[in-house]
Formats: structure tokens, sequence, C-alpha cells
């Protein structure tokens, strides 16, 4: 018979591997960017490390349509347990002009109906609409956003008008299907401010934006995430005799 080993004593105390809770950032780029350094996301995992993982899922160019194809890849009910806040941030390729980008222009019904499709895709993986934060497109800077375009070689291929009609549209479904909106789009615009220095490029976040962003979804997102406890304990808490005492039990 094989001895038992230190390493085999350890597993044993440790039993299954501790459950880390889960938030889940779903987008396009600036999701996928959110993890920059400054960016929004990078700020929650900072705030929740410890308490659970942040984890990003951003896509840059996406639209409602891809996303909608690729979300049950990304969740299913085996990995759903753990998740305990999504958000869901599309729009701004969504919203682009027909006539000057139809590769990623959506219309408008269309991202209405590819929205509470993944908001009902979610509810059918056991992830209730009570996890679900959707975040409205940010304003487009036209004046920077034309520049970038025509350096590209394109012309403007964005509105803010337009934008505006996507955001309203997120943010009824928000209120339709009963989750947490965050209307960015209004709330970088409030009270007629300059909200250019929000953005870094005319679309895309500044440093500015991202602690815009991140201090406005923070509210939202601690109301799913305050029962949460600090996993493992504090280190001055351990034994330096029997640690395991706290270690080993996997409800710490």
């Amino acid at each position: 018979m094989r001895r038992m080993s230190a390493s085999d004593s350890l597993l044993e105390a440790v039993g299954s591997a501790q459950p880390w809770p889960q938030v889940l950032l779903f987008g396009d780029s600036i999701t996928q960017f959110s993890f920059h350094q400054g960016g929004w996301g990078a700020s929650l995992a900072d705030q929740l490390v410890r308490k659970c993982d942040v984890i990003n899922r951003g896509f840059s160019g996406y639209n409602t349509r891809w996303a909608k194809i690729i979300l049950p890849r990304l969740i299913r009910k085996s990995n759903a347990e753990n998740l305990v806040a999504v958000t869901i941030f599309f729009g701004a390729n969504d919203s682009a002009l027909k006539d000057e980008n139809p590769k990623q222009h959506i219309p408008l019904d269309e991202y209405v109906e590819n929205l509470k499709s993944m908001i009902q895709y979610l509810k059918s993986v056991d992830v209730p609409e009570s996890k679900v934060i959707l975040i409205t497109p940010p304003p487009l800077c036209e004046s920077a956003w034309e520049k970038e375009c025509i350096a590209q070689g394109y012309k403007l291929n964005r509105m803010n008008l337009v934008v505006d009609e996507y955001a309203k549209a997120c943010l009824q479904v928000g209120q339709n299907c009963g989750t947490d909106v965050l209307d960015l789009w209004t709330l970088m615009q409030k009270d007629n401010k300059d909200f250019s220095s929000y953005l870094s490029d005319g679309l895309h976040l500044s440093p500015k934006g991202n602690e815009f962003l991140s201090s406005h979804l923070w509210p939202l997102l601690e109301k799913k995430v305050a029962s949460l406890p600090f996993i493992f304990p504090y280190w001055k808490d351990l034994s330096e005799i029997k640690p395991e005492l706290l270690l080993g039990d996997g409800d710490h």
C-alpha cells in the first residue's frame, strides 16, 4: 500500500476546491479594453479582490447579433452557478450608420430583440434578471471620431443622435425585463456638460471616462456582491502552529 505523502495529507485537509464567485463583463471593445491600466474592469477587479473573480469577456468590434450567438459558448448551466453578476454592454457598434458601416450596423428593433434574447438565455441557465446589469453605449463625440474615420479612409460612420436611440432602447429593455441599467449616454451628458474628455478618440473611453463608468457602475454592482465574504482568513488570524484549523475548512 502506498504511503500517504505530505501533499496527499494537504489535499485531504483542504477537500474540494474553494468555489470562487464571479462577475462576468460581456461586451465589445469598451469591455475588452477595460482591463488596461486604469480601466473600469481593472478597477472593479481591484475592489473585489479576495471576494470574487472579475472575468473579461469583451470582444472588440462585436455587435449584439454576434454576441447573442457566442453567449451560450461562454455561459452554461455547468459554469453559471458561481456567477453573482453579469454586465451586458453593447450598442456602440450596433448603432453604426448602415450606409457607412453595414458590417457592424444592427437595426434598432433587432438590437432590442438581441438584448432581450441574451437576458432570456441567461435566465434559462439560472442567471436571473436580478444578476444582470445592462450598460448603454456612451455618447459619441462626432468631431473626434470623424478624425479617426478619415485617418482610416472612411467617412463619419456614427452619429450621437443615433446612439441616443440605441441607448434609450437599451434602457427600455432593462425596464421591461427587470434588470438594472446604467444609462451611460445620459449620465455623461447630464446638465449639458462637455463629455469629450470622457472619450479617448470620440468613441472609446479615456482614463477619465473609465473612472466615470467605474464609479457609476459600482453602486449597482455592490448590491449584488455586498454579502460576499473575504475568501480565506486574514493572515493575522491564522495560527502559527495549526493554520489548518482555519485554512482546512472550505467554508471559510
